[in-house]
């Protein structure tokens, strides 16, 4: 009789946390019980129905503030909290424990960061920190006006990522069997400061050709079509970039499912596309045009498109 009784009490403080995160406006989802991993179906798996009719929806897509949502949720499992930092307006640096396996005196993140604010001539920032299960830190900066930060790994410095747009923290009050995230400075996070903010902030590129040869054996609408969401893809804004690659590939996906177009020459020309107008590495892209194609084709029925 005592197991579920525990059970209750883990949904109940779990949701406690997650109601707590959202009242602060910090848009949460819900990750696997005692894990960081979330919670519910993986693209790949995605059945295209129920919230995902319209297309799959990823977590940073679905996390919210509304309470009636997280109540439903965290009353159905005792599921730990994530906070999808781009939409919640977060820039969370995330400071890494040393492994097992290296050298002793080997700087932290937290000593790593430390003497980065040093050579910057700045103290360390006051702000809202947590205590994450394997003994790092999480700082949470608000993102200046009009920024959108991506998330980063080691750009700072070793052992310091940021987790932004694209990314999530796992939220105090969650537990995995490493231990507990818990708040060791409960203050209001601050802005982030300007010498982080220009430590960060994407490079200005210069302007981009918005011509990027195609050839394909197609001809009328379909060739049109992909000559024009390549030219999207060439032209795309940073922070727009990712999600126009995505958009492109599930539409000409369609066309690859009907046989107006191959999928050999779609994946090169927005490969050619992405590769113009790069701010990530071409295997990172490539990815992106072939989970957009995968679910476009697995969604789509096969057979020529019919005449307009």
């Amino acid at each position: 009789m005592t197991a579920p009784v525990i059970t209750d009490l883990a949904r109940l403080e779990l949701l406690a946390w997650a109601i707590e995160a959202a009242g602060r406006g910090w848009r949460v989802f819900p990750l696997r019980p005692g894990d960081k991993r979330p919670a519910g179906h993986s693209e790949k798996r995605c059945p295209g129905t129920g919230r995902c009719s319209d297309g799959h929806k990823t977590p940073e897509q679905r996390a919210t503030t509304d309470i009636d949502l997280i109540t439903a949720a965290w009353t159905h499992q005792p599921y730990n909290v994530a906070i999808a930092t781009g939409p919640s307006g977060l820039l969370v640096v995330d400071l890494d424990t040393c492994k097992p396996h290296e050298p002793e005196g080997t700087p932290d993140g937290v000593a790593n960061f430390k003497a980065l604010c040093e050579r910057a001539g700045q103290t360390v920032p006051d702000t809202y920190r947590v205590r994450t299960a394997r003994g790092g830190e999480h700082l949470y900066f608000l993102q200046p006006p009009g920024a959108r930060l991506r998330s980063t790994a080691g750009r700072l410095a070793r052992k310091i990522d940021t987790r932004g747009w694209g990314g999530y923290v796992v939220a105090a009050g969650s537990t995995t069997p490493h231990g507990p995230y818990t708040v060791i400075d409960n203050r209001p996070p601050a802005v982030l400061p300007q010498w982080l903010y220009e430590a960060l902030k994407p490079p200005q590129r210069p302007a981009q050709a918005t011509s990027v040869p195609v050839t394909t054996r197609a001809s009328g609408y379909a060739a049109a079509a992909l000559r024009g969401e390549v030219r999207n893809v060439a032209t795309a804004a940073d922070g727009t970039r990712n999600a126009t690659l995505l958009r492109a590939a599930r539409a000409l996906g369609r066309l690859v499912a009907s046989g107006d177009l191959t999928r050999a020459e779609v994946e090169e020309a927005l490969s050619r596309g992405a590769a113009s107008n790069a701010t990530q590495s071409q295997r990172y892209y490539d990815d992106v045009i072939r989970r957009g194609l995968d679910w476009s084709i697995a969604h789509n029925p096969a057979g020529k498109r019919e005449a307009a």
